[in-house]
């Protein structure tokens, strides 16, 4: 063999032992996830080298997490990931219809069919199916006031897939109101004005949304008020430290008295600053109760913090940077550089300023603000492992609900659509395609069914008679999905079952493609050049 001459010790696998060898890793790969698939899903324990346990059945995470040796597989979970960050959802899908893809290819080709015929198939299907899909999603009106119900219906959706009803339908509003509070019209959405803090306490459900800030630390100082009400915030970027001067310079005294007054002419420019924020408070809190906080990015040293607390004004240091935006936004107000010309319109407000002091670390609370353009959601949960799942499922619902206000789409769910969609193929547009390429279609067809199939297999319903359920009321005109508590077909707008139009996009457009690469590999070969066996 050429190959063998060019290099003795390439390994190689041939014709149908590769496409073989890529169908089966397709469907490991799919036997694995399609358990997770749906809100009756199960849940994966993954257990790592130093014997750290993850719980989920979010199929991003599992394929991050996994330790996967097959080259096709691999490809596959990239795909999915990728699937992921750009849509925030259906990981599972994707690499469940990609598996079956190759196991409806797998019929033809073991029956002498050629690979290149099938692909020429998917491909007209694939497009055929983006069209259904235009025609077939249901259009939201978005507008400066969004429709909350829709929005909760998709959250919903994406949510239960991940956790339990009960918290779900909880979190469900917690991830609306966030992601309308963050929304700026004529603006893209930043998620990232969301943060998400996790403590260590109570339970899952007292998971919350505060409509304001939580910093992950507190005041340095014992006599700073613990709890402020009716609070003027200063964002500041100012270093209220001594530092020394860049370059190496003496300073030479002959006595006690000149010492001093270095020292003090040393500390002069620090206290200065701090004199000029003190008067700014005097100027705002004369005569009312109200209270002043100071929130820095850089830092303030002890001596400061006395000359502030003696004035009554709540210091945090060392904020980070990304809080700082978020202040901004929640609070109102100007971030200031410099004390020079310190303002009242530089001031935010909050309503309420506390500290909630858990073990040892400190967190401090900015709510009851104005007009809020940030928030946080705050996590609680009573282990490690129940807050990385509630946060993984936060994500996601918060992208889902990002997607719908862009999309200004949703898409019927419980396997609605890919029965409609299987049956337009088979219905109407197998009948316009010529010769062999028919079959690539009713494949890719056939395939599709794999998401309602999984769906009624992971609810412990039987699939062959549901499925005939599904299409013979397909047949006569009505959109059904699947009732997964009893098997019956369901009208998916009544029960509020919707999906993202953006991720079922994606998974039509990024399935076939690999399904296609992989059909189309005769050899594979391992004779790269840091790939060879040493001698």
């Amino acid at each position: 063999m050429s190959l063998k001459v060019l290099n003795p010790n390439a390994e190689v696998v041939n014709k149908s032992h590769a496409l073989h060898m890529n169908i089966n890793a397709a469907k490991g790969l799919q036997d694995v996830l399609k358990t997770n698939l749906g809100p009756k899903g199960t849940i994966k324990m993954l257990v790592g080298g130093a014997g750290d346990i993850k719980l989920t059945k979010d199929g991003n995470t599992l394929l991050k997490e996994m330790q996967i040796q097959s080259p096709t597989a691999i490809m596959i979970a990239r795909t999915a990931v990728a699937q992921d960050d750009t849509s925030g959802d259906g990981t599972t899908s994707t690499v469940i219809f990609i598996g079956e893809l190759m196991k409806q290819s797998e019929r033809y080709i073991d029956e002498g069919m050629h690979p290149r015929v099938l692909v020429d198939g998917f491909e007209i299907a694939k497009k055929a199916t983006l069209q259904f899909l235009e025609k077939f999603k249901t259009p939201v009106v978005m507008g400066d006031e969004p429709d909350k119900e829709i929005l909760k219906m998709v959250a919903r959706t994406a949510l239960r897939t991940k956790l339990y009803e009960a918290l779900a339908d909880q979190l469900t509003d917690i991830v609306v109101n966030a992601v309308l509070c963050i929304r700026k019209p004529e603006e893209a959405i930043d998620l990232f004005m969301v943060e998400i803090m996790h403590m260590r306490h109570k339970f899952d459900v007292d998971t919350r949304l505060v409509e304001g800030l939580v910093l992950d630390h507190g005041s340095r100082h014992p006599d700073m008020k613990r709890r402020a009400e009716n609070c003027y915030i200063l964002t500041l970027n100012v270093s209220l430290e001594y530092e020394k001067s860049e370059v190496n310079a003496g300073f030479f005294y002959s006595n006690a008295e000149q010492r001093e007054a270095m020292v003090a002419a040393e500390r002069r420019s620090v206290d200065d600053k701090v004199q000029k924020i003190i008067d700014l408070k005097n100027k705002v809190c004369s005569g009312s109760d109200s209270n002043f906080v100071i929130i820095n990015q850089k830092g303030i040293d002890p001596p400061s913090l006395d000359i502030l607390a003696r004035a009554g004004i709540v210091a945090l240091r060392r904020a980070k940077r990304r809080n700082m935006e978020r202040l901004i936004l929640a609070c109102g107000g100007e971030a200031v550089n410099s004390v020079d010309d310190l303002t009242p319109d530089c001031l935010g407000w909050a309503g309420l300023v506390y500290e909630h002091v858990l073990g040892e670390e400190k967190y401090t609370f900015v709510e009851n603000v104005k007009n809020p353009h940030s928030c946080t959601i705050l996590i609680k949960g009573p282990n490690d492992h129940t807050i990385a799942q509630i946060k993984d499922a936060v994500r996601d619902g918060l992208r889902a609900v990002k997607n719908t206000i862009e999309d200004e789409a949703v898409v019927l769910g419980a396997g609605a659509f890919e029965v409609a969609a299987r049956q337009y193929l088979v219905n109407e547009v197998k009948k316009t395609v010529k010769g062999r390429a028919q079959l690539g279609v009713e494949a890719f067809a056939n395939a599709l069914l794999v998401i309602p199939k999984i769906l009624a297999e992971n609810s412990g319903l039987d699939t062959q008679d549901v499925i005939i359920e599904l299409e013979g009321e397909h047949d006569k005109g009505n959109v059904v999905g699947l009732n997964l508590h009893t098997g019956e077909p369901i009208d998916p707008q009544m029960e509020g079952i919707f999906d993202n139009y953006n991720v079922k996009r994606q998974l039509i457009n990024s399935g076939p493609v690999i399904a296609s690469q992989l059909l189309l590999v005769d050899e594979v070969i391992r004779a790269g050049r840091n790939m060879r066996k040493p001698t």
